[in-house]
């Protein structure tokens, strides 16, 4: 079990970051979602323990997402200030890059992925997981439906108009 969540740790911390836009929240919904799975499916075939995974981080952003509305309509009506987001580094700065000596090619790459971040963070909710999901963790259509609750059309329409939005996006900077 140790092995799994260490192999998943990274990743669903990015992508939990995306969805939430705040370390310290991503860290905890990780967390969260690991010890749910310790306790609740460890005699579970290993097998099994990427989609239920998934499906359990995937359960704990929809319920961050809700609460945050809850206390956003709160704050509305009792006239509170947001509260300062914090500066959090880039996530896929983290990711090691091609390794090249040149200059003008590390740059280049640098602001990819600054705009390739801005732009999965730019996506609706929806589109960004179910591409974060197939893209990056390369679950199939099923297992990502399963993971989001939703229709495997659902997962494919959300995927290619993630994939669209992207490549429009990113083929307009070069």
């Amino acid at each position: 079990m140790q092995r799994f969540l260490a192999s998943v740790e990274t990743r669903a911390y990015c992508i939990a970051r995306f969805a939430t836009r705040n370390r310290d929240d991503a860290l905890d919904l990780v967390q969260d979602a690991m010890l749910k799975l310790v306790q609740n499916y460890a005699q579970r075939d290993a097998s099994e323990w990427r989609a239920l995974f998934y499906t359990i981080l995937q359960s704990r952003i929809r319920d961050w997402h809700r609460r945050r509305q809850v206390r956003d309509r709160f704050r509305h009506w009792f006239s509170w200030s947001e509260e300062d987001e914090e500066d959090a580094p880039d996530l896929l700065d983290q990711l090691p890059a091609q390794a090249s000596s040149d200059p003008a090619v590390q740059l280049d790459n640098a602001q990819f992925v600054t705009q390739l971040d801005q732009e999965l963070c730019a996506l609706p909710y929806r589109q960004q997981q179910a591409f974060l999901l197939r893209a990056w963790e390369e679950l199939d259509v099923a297992e990502t439906a399963q993971v989001m609750a939703c229709s495997e059309s659902a997962v494919k329409t959300h995927y290619a108009r993630a994939l669209e939005k992207l490549r429009d996006k990113l083929e307009a900077l070069q």
